[in-house]
């Protein structure tokens, strides 16, 4: 189980959107285009509109970005190692709403798990 600190201050409408959506029970996938990361696909989701708040090209390991989809799809982008937020429309800049607590070889070794395995079956929930 990996935990984040969500970041209310920074992102709060992303924050609010992410609970709203919890549980989630879902897949969690490598990207294609990103570089070191995964992704979870919510483009199915109904959100509200979330403007840009706290967004970035370029997240850190484990910056948990919700793109909210502006120019491609909805989905939560998990960067396991150096990423740069893309899609075949360019560079894409999601909403940094999280931080996981957690150690970057573990994150290496789950990007690498969906890199040779394929999807993994996650739940995404919100514990107070």
């Amino acid at each position: 189980m990996l935990s984040s600190t969500f970041l209310p201050e920074a992102a709060p409408e992303s924050v609010e959107a992410v609970r709203e959506l919890a549980p989630l029970h879902t897949e969690l996938m490598h990207v294609r285009w990103s570089g070191h990361a995964t992704w979870i696909n919510i483009d199915e989701i109904d959100l509200p509109e979330i403007p840009r708040e706290n967004h970035t090209v370029y997240p850190s390991y484990g910056d948990l970005l919700l793109y909210p989809g502006y120019r491609n799809e909805q989905e939560i982008l998990v960067p396991c190692g150096p990423t740069c937020f893309k899609s075949p429309a360019g560079e894409l800049a999601g909403n940094h709403f999280a931080t996981l607590e957690t150690p970057r070889d573990a994150l290496a070794a789950i990007e690498e798990r969906t890199l040779q395995e394929g999807v993994l079956d996650v739940t995404l929930r919100v514990v107070d």
